[in-house]
C-alpha cells in the first residue's frame, strides 16, 4: 500500500510539473508572438511616421483594459486652444468611459486572480529600468515569478507574473498598476526625460 501511495504522489507531482511547464511554454509563445507582431507593425509603418508619432504603436494591440495609457495623453490637440478647465473635464470624461488614466510615460495593465497578478508595462527603454521595476515591485511585496521582455525600436514591453505576498498592502489591480506606473514615472523623471 505504501508503494502505491508513493507512486500516486509522484504521478501528481509529475502532472503539476507538466502543467507548470505547459503554462511557461504558452507564456513564451505569447511573448514571441508579441515580439513578432511588433516588428511586423514597425516594418509596415510608413517612412514618414518614423519620427515616433505613435510611440506605443508596436505593442498597442496587447492591452485589453489598461489602467494607464499613453494614447490618451498623446491625443492631438485642436487648433483652438481649450481652456484648462474644459481640457480637464474632457480628460475626466475620457477616464470614466475608457477606465484608463492618461500617462506620458507608460501603458500599464494589471490583472489579478486570487494572489497572482499579471502586469504589462510598455515604456521607452531606459537604462536599468527593468532592474528598478523588479526591485520596486518586490519592495511592495510583489514577488516576480516570471518575466518576459520584448523590444521594438525605442519601446519595450515588460510582462510580469507576480505573486501577491500575504503581508502585501496592495490588494487591487488598480493599486498594482499605480505602483508600476509610479516606478516608471520616477525613472523617467530622474533621467531628465520630459513627461510631455
Amino acid at each position: 500500500m505504501r508503494h502505491h501511495l508513493i507512486a500516486a504522489v509522484c504521478v501528481q507531482g509529475d502532472q503539476a510539473s507538466i502543467v507548470g511547464g505547459a503554462i511557461n511554454f504558452v507564456k513564451e509563445l505569447e511573448q514571441l508572438l508579441q515580439s513578432l507582431e511588433a516588428h511586423k507593425r514597425r516594418r509596415q509603418r510608413p517612412a514618414d511616421d518614423i519620427d515616433g508619432a505613435d510611440d506605443a504603436a508596436p505593442f498597442a494591440g496587447f492591452f485589453t483594459f489598461p489602467q494607464y495609457t499613453m494614447r490618451a495623453a498623446a491625443a492631438p490637440e485642436t487648433t483652438n486652444a481649450p481652456t484648462d478647465e474644459a481640457a480637464h473635464r474632457r480628460e475626466g470624461e475620457a477616464e470614466e468611459t475608457s477606465g484608463s488614466k492618461p500617462s506620458a510615460v507608460a501603458d500599464v495593465e494589471a490583472t489579478m486572480v486570487e494572489s497572482h497578478a499579471n502586469l504589462r508595462v510598455v515604456s521607452r527603454r531606459r537604462p536599468r529600468q527593468l532592474l528598478r521595476l523588479v526591485v520596486g515591485l518586490q519592495g511592495h511585496r510583489l514577488t516576480v515569478l516570471h518575466l518576459n521582455m520584448s523590444s521594438a525600436g525605442h519601446m519595450v514591453l515588460y510582462s510580469f507574473s507576480l505573486k501577491v505576498e500575504d503581508d502585501c498592502q496592495i490588494t487591487s489591480v488598480d493599486d498594482i498598476a499605480a505602483v508600476a506606473h509610479q516606478i516608471v514615472e520616477k525613472i523617467h523623471q530622474e533621467q531628465g526625460c520630459t513627461l510631455e
